[in-house]
């Protein structure tokens, strides 16, 4: 469940300007702000269940996105050839720096 929140939080980041007002909320609330379903349903004054259907709804949407855009998952390769590139500066091998520069680049 943490795997998936983190993930879900990241593609928020990402992709929480493509989505309608009520769908940032819904979001906002319930995995920036940890409000319970009940707790999101009871301020907008609606079903639990439409809360929980909407926030599914969008959670596809978030993923759709990141099918096609990849934003996160560039990131993601981004963050693991920085930390190549930190390994080797401290180990002193210096020749492959170069290579990882390139695959850097290659991810833009």
């Amino acid at each position: 469940m943490i795997e998936k929140t983190l993930r879900m939080n990241y593609l928020y980041d990402f992709y929480y300007a493509l989505l309608t007002e009520k769908q940032n909320q819904y979001m906002s609330m319930y995995y920036l702000d940890d409000w319970s379903l009940g707790e999101i349903a009871d301020y907008f004054e609606i079903s639990r269940q439409a809360v929980y259907d909407n926030i599914r709804r969008t959670e596809l949407l978030l993923e759709e996105y990141e099918a096609k855009l990849g934003l996160l998952e560039k990131y993601e390769g981004r963050k693991k050839q920085i930390s190549r590139l930190n390994e080797l500066i401290q180990q002193g091998d210096h020749p492959k720096l170069q290579e990882i520069i390139q695959e850097l680049e290659n991810l833009e």
